[in-house]
């Protein structure tokens, strides 16, 4: 169509009066919509052939040919989505769209290994499912510290804007509502949700009433239903979304199961009720068929080297690294030790039973405290809370009668229960302040002098200090840069600040030191992680607060465990944040640092991490402890207290421990979950089979080294080289024609890249610019974009004398536009740049096959030259003969469609009301040039 001077694709349009207009060679964010009802002139319009005069080599060609494919966002290939991203899946990544494709209504439970990369894989399903028009809203349900992240990666990779909602953002978010009954949840398309604000009950049914089409639930472990209750509104949440049977429903958590075999029958019971009373060990070779269509768990071993495609993950090296209480901190934590003991062991029958229970709670609190750092210690003994602790309702709570109550508030404070959907870094004043009413007037004297006690010990008589700054420089020196991860808020703090007084004025190393905690709301987190990763050298000093879901890869690649984490999980949870996909460095370092002659710390690392540590390095996955991780834990302390006061060193394989079995029941548990994996990996889903669909979207988008070629020949075109370094290639500057800072940068065109390297894909600025310009340089017959008066970069024509042929061989450039129409589903319309070959005459041509005609592209030299006259005179015979080609052309334009239908269904593999059912060659094709080649 042709309107306002220029000449427009028109694309399908839900309103009649109104008509959807792209220019014809400009983006998708150039579409505007024309109100017919205005009167506005819309007249039609035809293609003009390329003109003459503006032949050039068989370059200039090429590029035209990139620059068409680049800038297609709309593929015509089987997947709609990746015409739109601005990363390049690893091929294991396409096998859980695969199986979403393949599910009428989508129900996955994607369970991969911590890095192997779920967040890509699932916006790869939300994208594709947008652009195929099977859903129009997405949202996703995370915990409030990854929402940020998930912004980030929708709209960086995946070209999807979505708006966070969460209680800091509520209020701003509110007020840009037009005026009427719109409401935040249902006003703004595409949503990230806290689930920790979501859940609530006054806002979960608001949730429910405008609910997106597509749901993604992130660490979707925090949502099952626990025997304690603790997960309780969330599960409700979920539950409730699960319910309708047309709602789209992925589930994320590299944790599916906390070794409690119920707590993972109420995550798969999301998917199906059915699955949720299966005997996972006695599976019908029906239902597990039936349970492997909705659940996907791989190992990285699985996906390393699926395709024949190397995807580098890092080696993780585990080191244990030892130290000796001083004489003055050991004093302290047997005096502390012995006494919490006593407390425990003198309860009598004057206390009620929560008064008994506040009472453990607060010998935990004070011991795991007191072995965390003197900091911690006073915060707690001293009554001195961290700002952010709710002392009067984590109070008015352990006040309860109720036992359970009182376990579920406080075990957070204490335990590392992972499946809570927030950890708890606060020292657990309260739980001490509570349970100190109920002590005799000496036990409080002691507690004030253990206070006195901690304050006297200087960094000098911390020894576990002093190995840290040992370690860390050690750490920095080999240029690593590290985290280390504390329990409590005062811990990270305290560390924080000895590392900043230790380099201060010093020579050599200077790195920037940073802790981050959960006294600082979500959005102070990223402008502290913002400025550290601006630092050659850096350490982060973080609680759990960042220990779920945060990516860090990029900048970090070592981590140490100042306070040894009671829970494996935790432990696989803290070092997955390095060691995922995108990691460069090839070998991290995870440092345990634990005390010689801390009863706690030895039974802690001998009997749960050291095993866990063994199985990771052995099977390369994380097995959960086969019980209870809280009931794991009160065991450790349980027998602590109860030994005498002459053994302190506990050894929890006494036939009268709690957990004398834990190692031989952790052994079944590994099977189980060896057994699991291989039957969840989704092998019945070919390499064959993904690489058949990543061909044919690679022949119609191009891939990573097409955009390589792209760049480096068009930038040859401004005489602005790239110059090849030990990572990426230095760009020393950008052409000013595009509307990009002109910097000098690295760049690179595969992933993952490393620190300081921009990776530069299909639909990176530079390539997105670059591809617009000389694609419009090159349809604008006057040239009037082009600089001064110059030819254009890039031809619409081309004549070329080269060996490469016997005969003169005549290409074609084509541009196809198909029509896709579906039940229930608005019409699409899909786009592909051609390249035909053919021998012979335009009235009797001998087509060439597409793959043959690209390899005449990347293989043509030329070798000898002839006049610019006769070179016309070829490119005029055959524009002029154009016509004779219209029956091959629109023939070749059906078997397109025909092949574009196949390839969807092929895909789908479903009989479903949204189901591609037509695909229409939009005709004539446009043809974007004529190349002739000819032999010497």
């Amino acid at each position: 169509m042709r309107c306002r001077n220029r000449q427009w694709v028109v694309l399908p349009s839900e309103r009649e009066e109104v008509i959807i207009l792209r220019p014809l060679s400009g983006s998708e964010e150039q579409i505007c919509g024309i109100y017919t009802v205005l009167g506005e002139k819309i007249e039609s319009a035809t293609f003009s052939p390329p003109e003459p005069q503006t032949l050039r080599d068989h370059e200039a060609g090429r590029l035209l040919l990139d620059a068409a494919r680049l800038s297609l966002r709309s593929g015509a290939g089987p997947f709609r989505c990746l015409g739109r991203l601005s990363v390049r899946p690893r091929p294991y990544q396409i096998v859980p769209l695969l199986m979403a494709l393949r599910q009428e209504t989508v129900r996955l439970l994607i369970a991969d290994d911590v890095g192997i990369g779920k967040t890509v894989e699932t916006a790869l399903i939300a994208r594709e499912l947008l652009d195929r028009g099977d859903i129009q809203r997405i949202g996703v349900l995370c915990p409030p510290q990854l929402c940020d992240q998930w912004q980030r990666e929708l709209k960086q990779k995946f070209n999807i804007d979505a708006v966070v909602i969460r209680s800091g953002t509520v209020a701003k978010l509110e007020r840009e509502l037009p005026s009427g009954n719109s409401h935040i949840f249902s006003y703004y398309r595409h949503i990230i949700v806290s689930l920790d604000y979501a859940k609530s009950d006054r806002r979960r049914a608001s949730f429910l009433a405008h609910r997106p089409d597509l749901v993604i639930v992130d660490e979707a472990h925090t949502a099952t239903q626990s025997k304690e209750g603790a997960n309780q509104q969330r599960h409700q949440l979920v539950s409730k979304l699960a319910e309708n049977p047309d709602q789209h429903l992925i589930l994320l958590t590299a944790t599916p199961h906390n070794g409690i075999e119920t707590s993972f029958l109420s995550l798969l019971g999301f998917l199906k009720p059915e699955f949720s009373t299966f005997q996972l060990d006695a599976l019908s070779e029906k239902q597990r068929a039936e349970l492997a269509k909705h659940f996907i768990q791989r190992r990285r071993a699985d996906v390393q080297d699926w395709m024949a495609e190397n995807t580098p993950f890092s080696i993780r090296k585990s080191i244990e690294y030892p130290y000796q209480l001083s004489n003055e901190y050991r004093e302290l934590f047997d005096r502390v030790f012995d006494f919490v003991r006593g407390l425990v062991r003198s309860v009598d029958e004057s206390l009620s039973h929560a008064q008994k229970r506040g009472r453990y709670w607060a010998a935990l609190a004070i011991i795991r405290c007191v072995m965390s750092s003197p900091a911690a210690a006073i915060a707690t003994l001293s009554r001195q809370a961290d700002k952010n602790a709710n002392l009067d309702d984590l109070a008015e709570k352990t006040r309860d009668e109720s036992v359970e109550d009182i376990d579920r508030v406080a075990s957070p404070y204490v335990y590392d229960v992972t499946e809570e959907e927030l950890s708890v870094d606060s020292t657990p004043t309260a739980l001490v302040e509570q349970s100190i009413r109920t002590y005799p007037d000496s036990a409080r004297k002691r507690l004030r002098d253990f206070a006195r006690a901690a304050e006297q010990l200087t960094s000098k008589k911390d020894q576990k200090l002093q190995y840290t700054l040992k370690i860390v420089k050690e750490l920095l020196t080999e240029g690593y840069n590290p985290i280390l991860w504390c329990r409590y808020i005062a811990t990270a703090n305290y560390y924080a600040q000895a590392l900043k007084a230790e380099f201060v004025g010093k020579r050599g190393v200077q790195p920037r030191v940073i802790a981050i905690t959960g006294e600082l709301s979500e959005d102070e987190r990223e402008i502290r992680l913002d400025e550290l990763k601006s630092c050659p050298q850096r350490v982060l000093v973080a609680t759990d607060c960042l220990s779920e879901g945060i990516n860090l890869q990029e900048h970090f690649n070592a981590c140490c465990h100042i306070d040894l984490p009671f829970n494996p999980n935790r432990l696989e949870q803290r070092e997955g944040r390095i060691d995922r996909y995108g990691q460069t460095t090839p070998q991290l370092k995870c440092i345990l640092l634990y005390g010689q002659d801390n009863p706690v710390d030895g039974v802690v690392l001998d009997v749960l991490l050291r095993k866990a540590v063994t199985i990771h390095r052995n099977l390369g996955i994380t097995v959960p402890i086969p019980m209870d991780s809280a009931t794991v834990q009160e065991a450790i302390f349980q027998s602590l207290f109860e030994r005498s006061t002459t053994v302190r060193q506990l050894s929890l394989f006494d036939s009268n421990s709690a957990l004398a079995s834990l190692h031989q029941d952790w052994e079944k548990a590994k099977e189980k979950e060896i057994q699991n994996r291989t039957r969840f990996a989704q092998r019945s889903i070919k390499p064959e089979e993904v690489q058949q669909e990543l061909n044919e979207s690679d022949e119609i988008l191009g891939n990573e080294a097409d955009v390589e070629r792209f760049v480096r020949n068009a930038l040859d075109r401004w005489e602005i080289s790239l110059v090849k370094k030990k990572v990426g290639w230095q760009l020393s500057r950008i052409p000013d024609c595009l509307e990009i800072e002109n910097r000098p940068r690295t760049i690179a065109f595969t992933t993952p890249v490393a620190e300081g390297v921009e990776y530069v894909g299909r639909n990176h600025p530079l390539v997105e610019g670059l591809a617009r310009y000389l694609f419009e340089e090159a349809l604008e017959s006057s040239h009037s974009i082009a600089e001064s008066s110059s030819p254009p970069f890039a031809s619409r024509c081309g004549v070329t004398v080269t060996n490469a042929i016997a005969k003169p061989t005549f290409i074609l450039l084509l541009r196809s536009r198909l029509l896709l129409t579906g039940r229930n589903t608005r019409p699409l319309l899909a786009e592909e740049c051609l390249a035909r070959g053919f021998t012979g005459t335009p009235d009797q041509p001998c087509w060439l096959s597409g793959t043959e005609t690209l390899a005449l592209f990347d293989t043509v030299v030329p070798t000898t030259d002839i006049s610019q006259e006769e070179k016309r005179e070829w490119i005029e015979m055959v524009i002029d003969r154009l016509e004779d080609l219209t029956p091959s052309l629109t023939e070749i334009a059906t078997e397109r469609a025909e092949t574009l239908l196949a390839s969807h269904r092929r895909v789908r593999r479903f009989t479903g009301e949204g189901m591609l059912q037509k695909v229409e060659p939009q005709l004539p094709m446009d043809i974007l040039g004529v190349y002739i080649l000819l032999p010497p």
